[in-house]
């Protein structure tokens, strides 16, 4: 038991061929684990699930690479992993995923094979059981939208369309304001709480009315815990 969970590394300079592909493989293992859990439930591209797969073999390999040295190592895959973020924007669970693939490499670098098997075993668990049972606990009302709204830059939407928004909600709160089409036009967000959901398609109307007929979207506002707003 001793053995199972102490680094496979006596030291740095004892690392050899097979030590070198015992962690990248078994990075390797967990990666494509995790990544094959977390595509169980959720939404995903299959480039995601491939960067979850190998993103801890090459963060073992990095913290390998530069002898041990865990702050060195954390530094330089920090800098590998922010290629992610700057790429496309993530939600929390899946930011959630790329920080325990990186934690699992990291163990899995030092040597720690037994230990960051069972650090992902945990986490992927843990996931699951909110991914089944999460969203139970925490149901938003229907009546919750969100409503988005597209308007022209000259438009006063503080009183056109905050007013038509009033009439059919108990709630309202303009959570932000976005410049589109090279600044010609808003695109804003409003979180609100319908009084009859049922109307719906007059809400939209009368708010295209007022915006000259440009895009009016009305969704269910996010249940799920990990993402993010």
């Amino acid at each position: 038991m001793i053995d199972l969970f102490a680094s496979i590394f006596d030291s740095v300079e004892t690392m050899g061929p097979l030590e070198f592909l015992a962690c990248v493989g078994a990075a390797l293992v967990i990666g494509f684990a995790t990544s094959a859990i977390y595509a169980y439930k959720n939404e995903h591209t299959t480039g995601f699930a491939l960067t979850i797969g190998v993103l801890p073999s090459i963060v073992a390999v990095v913290i390998m690479v530069v002898s041990g040295d865990i702050g060195a190592g954390i530094a330089v895959a920090g800098a590998f992993s922010l290629v992610r973020f700057r790429s496309a924007p993530g939600t929390a669970k899946e930011i959630v995923v790329i920080f325990l693939a990186m934690a699992s490499g990291l163990l899995i670098g030092m040597g720690f094979i037994a230990y960051a098997a069972i650090f992902a075993a945990i986490i992927c668990a843990v996931m699951l059981l909110f991914s089944n049972f999460g969203p139970k606990m925490g149901l938003k009302n229907a009546s919750d939208k969100i409503v988005k709204v597209t308007v022209p830059e000259d438009l006063d939407y503080s009183t056109e369309i905050d007013g038509v928004l009033e009439k059919f909600t108990d709630k309202m709160s303009l959570v932000s304001v976005k410049s589109v089409n090279m600044g010609s036009m808003f695109r804003l967000t409003y979180r609100v709480t319908l009084k009859d959901p049922s109307r719906q398609k007059d809400l939209i109307d009368q708010i295209r009315v007022r915006n000259g007929n440009l895009e009016v979207a009305v969704m269910q506002e996010e249940t799920d815990m990990f993402r993010g707003l």
